[in-house]
């Protein structure tokens, strides 16, 4: 990409040059599973962004490795889950009591993840298993999620939250 033109034969050339060094860096930041993904995820900015590029600023080396971690990086960027954004009105506990009503307040103030277990095992009713699938990680984890949550339940409402 040495012109200001930017050719497409100047962008094929450099992605064929660096695919090696583009893949290494994928690898070392989301693994190998994920890494050619993000090396065709980059190609493709890469390519759509060629413009950009200022042979001024530097090499094209580390503007296509820059992409590569910019492209890394949206990989942990998770859009937030339905569930972040419950209503405490939506969260309907059996009952009618004011222990209930509090009981949903408290629900709705849990932390995202907690808050996405509870929702999910108690309110759903869906086994740890496929929680873990929803959530995207093992079922140890939604086990001391579930724990923590009900922790913090019981410290916010006191004596009046009976749990199993």
């Amino acid at each position: 990409m040495r012109s200001a033109a930017h050719t497409d034969a100047d962008v094929a050339a450099a992605l064929a040059e660096h695919r090696a060094a583009m893949r290494r860096l994928a690898y070392v930041l989301v693994g190998p599973h994920d890494a050619d993904d993000v090396v065709q995820d980059a190609a493709e900015r890469a390519w759509a962004k060629r413009h950009t590029f200022d042979p001024a600023r530097g090499s094209v080396r580390p503007w296509l490795l820059a992409i590569v971690a910019d492209r890394a990086r949206q990989r942990w960027r998770r859009p937030a889950p339905v569930w972040d954004e419950l209503h405490p009105d939506a969260l309907v506990v059996a009952g009618t009591g004011p222990v209930s009503a509090d009981l949903g307040r408290a629900v709705a103030r849990l932390a995202p993840r907690q808050r996405a277990a509870v929702v999910l095992h108690y309110y759903v009713d869906l086994p740890v298993t496929e929680v873990a699938a929803l959530l995207e990680c093992a079922e140890g984890t939604v086990k001391s999620t579930l724990h923590d949550a009900r922790a913090a339940l019981e410290r916010t409402l006191g004596g009046s939250y009976v749990h199993d």
